[in-house]
């Protein structure tokens, strides 16, 4: 697919340094602009960058959370007037080559959401269950199915992220972010992606994300 103009990505890292230059070096042949937010790391990341006028570093001086991270990038892709935003991970769990599946989906959809739980033998456990329940009660909710409810994994369009910024801090600011959507009648779009967990220690803690997604929920 020929690549739209005005393509930003947003990838939000702490304590990345063995991904991170993979992922930015993958992630540049789909988009025009990777916003790198770093939430506070204390590894030698910067090390790894080497200087590249289409990558852009925010720093975080202390670590706030992924939905501040995200928040961040997407203000300075709304500010930049990109007019599609990728949002991935920086551990590589994220394919940088899928990013065209989205862009092509996009065409039908405001939001489009990268879809894990076709295949969730190489998920964790706890992940996995956690995952269902979400995206269980998020469907409920909004009254449309929700396949992957925390995937980080998105692709939108710029007026939609104008109307759906997080206020949340955490990992939950990812379920805000899709109530926000659905609240608003933006179309949600799947797409799917593969499973990818390696031997990096998880960002996420199990009960601070619950409470969180909790709080989320019955706020909106």
């Amino acid at each position: 697919m020929e690549k739209p103009n005005s393509i930003c990505a947003v990838i939000p890292i702490y304590n990345e340094s063995q991904f991170i230059a993979e992922v930015i070096n993958r992630s540049l042949k789909y988009v025009d602009k990777i916003i790198l937010v770093n939430d506070g790391s204390t590894d030698d990341f910067k090390e790894k960058l080497s200087p590249n006028f289409s990558v852009e570093l925010i720093n975080h001086e202390k670590r706030l959370g992924k939905g501040a991270a995200l928040k961040s990038g997407l203000e300075k892709a709304l500010d930049s007037n990109f007019d599609y935003i990728i949002t991935l991970d920086g551990d590589l769990q994220h394919e940088p080559e899928r990013i065209p599946a989205f862009l092509n989906a996009l065409k039908s959809y405001d939001c489009v959401i990268g879809n894990r739980m076709k295949n969730i033998s190489e998920m964790p456990k706890h992940r996995r269950i956690s995952n269902f329940a979400t995206s269980f009660l998020l469907s409920k909710k909004l009254g449309i199915k929700i396949l992957d409810s925390q995937s980080g994994f998105r692709a939108f369009k710029k007026n939609v992220i104008s109307e759906i910024l997080p206020d949340s801090l955490g990992f939950e600011a990812e379920s805000e972010m899709l109530i926000k959507t659905a609240k608003l009648g933006f179309s949600i779009g799947f797409v799917d992606v593969p499973t990818i967990y390696g031997n990096e220690k998880s960002k996420m803690k199990s009960i601070k994300a619950i409470i969180g997604f909790i709080k989320v929920f019955l706020k909106y």
